[in-house]
Order: structure tokens, then sequence, then C-alpha cells
């Protein structure tokens, strides 16, 4: 059997210690996570209070939770008298080989960040980016969803989208409708011109504010060209467009001013 003098060696050789140190490291692990807790609650605050997207502050709020998590743990180790320093270094190189081996969802996630951050577009709006057009449903960490006018729902990875130029067609509350109309040379230009306008006028859609152009454009191989260009909100205008162009072409056919197709004159010269 041990003698007293060996078992009271050993308790102050390695249990009083060892109970001290894992006291300790219980105590830096409990403390931590309070501490953590009340850090993640002011950044939660401020991200917030700064009008960041939801999505943006959860995926923060995750981020530095596992950051400060890990933290957390390497301290309460080192208390323990673990040596560390292989495991930081373990720890950064998975970190690199994860990098490398997720590169193009790094750049996805990046470009995420910043479409949330700097908003080029919301969920709602009309827009045309990496070769589609559709509306927006939602914008994601990693990909952005879309669904198109026939009712198409399209998955675009973030990166793509901003890499790319992004036209949105419904960050403004008007529009102007760019559209022509070619009449032929032997048809009154002053005649069309009143047509168009007095339709443009007719229609409670058209903004007064800018006022709808009306002009000869370009005098064709075919055709005399007019530029028709009225001003609407944005949300009528392909309702305009539609209406606008059938009507013109209804108005040119009851006045019967003619909207000439490309045409070529072949002359024969028949030999003697």
């Amino acid at each position: 059997m041990l003698e007293t003098s060996n078992i009271q060696e050993l308790i102050n050789l390695y249990v009083i210690p060892w109970g001290i140190n894992i006291v300790m490291a219980l105590a830096i692990f409990v403390i931590g996570r309070w501490i953590a807790k009340i850090l993640l609650n002011i950044a939660d605050k401020m991200l917030n209070k700064a009008g960041m997207d939801a999505m943006l502050v959860d995926f923060v709020h995750s981020i530095l939770n596992a950051l400060l998590l890990l933290f957390i743990i390497i301290a309460s180790l080192d208390q323990l008298g673990v040596d560390t320093t292989s495991f930081i270094a373990l720890i950064g190189a998975a970190g690199l080989a994860v990098g490398l081996a997720l590169q193009g969802s790094l750049q996805n996630f990046a470009s995420g960040v910043l479409l949330i951050v700097f908003r080029p577009f919301k969920v709602g709006h009309f827009i045309e980016a990496a070769g589609v057009a559709g509306v927006v449903e939602e914008i994601g960490i990693f990909s952005t969803r879309m669904k198109t006018g026939d009712n198409r729902e399209i998955i675009i990875p973030n990166g793509a989208i901003y890499g790319g130029t992004i036209t949105n067609n419904s960050a403004r509350a008007t529009r102007r409708i760019d559209m022509v109309f070619g009449i032929g040379y032997d048809d009154d230009i002053r005649k069309a011109k009143e047509i168009m306008q007095g339709i443009l006028d007719n229609d409670v859609r058209v903004l007064k504010d800018p006022a709808p152009l009306i002009a000869v454009s370009e005098l064709a191989d075919s055709s005399v060209n007019f530029a028709v260009r009225p001003w609407v909100n944005a949300a009528d205008y392909w309702a305009v467009k539609f209406d606008v162009t059938e009507k013109i072409k209804l108005a040119f056919d009851d006045a019967g001013i003619s909207i000439p197709y490309p045409q070529m004159d072949v002359h024969l010269n028949k030999s003697e």
C-alpha cells in the first residue's frame, strides 16, 4: 500500500495542479461563452442598425460564433497544458485546403455578400444579368433565384451576376419606351405624326412630363422611320408598348397609311 506521505505527494504534484487547471479551463470556457454571447448581441445590433439584410446578419452571426468558440476552446486547452501550436497550424492548413477546393463557391459567397450589402437590386425587381432576364425571387449567399416571364425558375451563381453587367429595369419609377414606326415615302408625314400623337395623348398611362417624343429619325431604303418615345411608369412599360404598337397599326390602316416592308426593284435590260 502507498504510504501517507506518498499519497500526499501525489496529491500535491498531480491532483491539485490538474484540478486547478481543469477548474480554470472550465471557467475560461464558461466565462468566454458568456462574453462571446455579449459580443454577438452587440454585433447583431450594430448590423441591424446599419440596415444590413437579415440573412447577412444571421450569416455573420454564425461565422463570429464559430470563430469565438474556436478561440475559447484553444484558450481552454492551453490552460490544461495542451500544446495548441500544432493544433492551430493544423486548422490553418485545413482552412487553406478547403479554400482551394472551394474556390468557385467562395467567389459566389463573396459576390453574394456584396450583392446583399450594396443592393444593386432587390427581391421583386425585374433585372437582366448573366444573360438572363427575370424577376428576382430570392438573393442567397451563393446563388440568386429568378422567375422568367414564361414562369421558369432560374438559379444563377452570384459570381456570374456580380462579375457582369446588371440591368435593373425596376430601379427607377419611370421608363421610356423606344419604338420605331415606318411609313411609305408617298404617305403624308404630318398626318402620320398627328395620328401617333393623338394615340399617345389619349392613353392615360403615358406621362405628360417628360413629354413624349415623335420625330422623323431616318430616311431608310424603303420607309420614312419615326422615333416614338413615350414615358410611362415602370410597371406599365410592356402593356403600353404592346397597346400603342397595335393602335398605331390599326390607325394607319384606317387612314390608308402604309407600313412598308423591305423590297427591291429589279430592272431587266433585254438585249436585241
